[in-house]
């Protein structure tokens, strides 16, 4: 399990001189956790969050005792795009939390071998119910089973570790495949030509013009008038 040192917070320092020492504020509350004040090593905390993000369980360790908790919300700064504040929700034994986990798409699918299509992964993570001990940090998805352009994957579908179950829709979509955009343009190109409009076109060269039309060079070109001797 993913740990961290932690040391009760009280009014002093601020928070902004913590940061300037390398420390984060941050809290940890829960159903019958009340709210406490904490600072923790950034340097720590960001190993912990990219291993752990929103879906593992974090041990945190203090004067306090022991805590077990989720990282609940992260408040980054606009400009640094650093961590300026973290709250953690500790929960009790056996109780269960509801928590959106990362989907990783894996395998091959014939539709995109086979056919040439193209895979659009519908959503990115699903919220499922668990025993944070029993949390996985992602779920992975088989998409062998698309088959062909009608397949698609549903939330119910995917593989979940044990007790684990899902927290949204069971009829959710995943994942499906889109046909080759090259062939649906073919096709729509072939339906926009007008074939009789071009074997009319065609023959109007070769006839006179219609009416409404300018008639050909040559056809426009006056003809001499013929002068007559006058009569004596």
């Amino acid at each position: 399990m993913l740990t961290l040192e932690a040391k009760k917070r009280g009014v002093a320092p601020k928070p902004h001189i913590l940061r300037k020492q390398g420390q984060i504020p941050a809290v940890f509350y829960g159903r019958k956790e009340k709210p406490t004040p904490i600072t923790i090593s950034y340097k720590d905390f960001e190993k912990v969050w990219r291993a752990a993000g929103e879906s593992s369980v974090v041990e945190i360790r203090g004067d306090f005792g022991e805590v077990e908790a989720l990282i609940h919300d992260v408040d980054f700064d606009p400009v640094t795009d650093l961590p300026r504040h973290v709250d953690f929700y500790a929960f009790e034994k056996g109780q269960k939390v509801k928590v959106k986990i990362p989907l990783e798409f894996d395998g091959v699918a014939p539709a995109i071998k086979e056919l040439g299509g193209t895979l659009v992964k519908v959503i990115r993570d699903i919220e499922v119910e668990a025993e944070p001990k029993h949390l996985p940090h992602k779920i992975t998805v088989d998409i062998s089973k698309l088959v062909d352009f009608n397949s698609q994957i549903l939330a119910k579908d995917a593989a979940l570790p044990s007790g684990v179950g899902l927290a949204g829709g069971a009829e959710e979509v995943l994942a499906l495949v889109l046909p080759p955009k090259a062939e649906e343009e073919e096709e729509k190109s072939a339906e926009s030509v007008d074939l009789g409009a071009i074997e009319i076109s065609e023959k109007r060269g070769k006839e006179a013009p219609a009416e409404g039309e300018a008639a050909p060079a040559e056809a426009t070109k006056p003809k001499e008038v013929e002068k007559k001797a006058a009569k004596p």
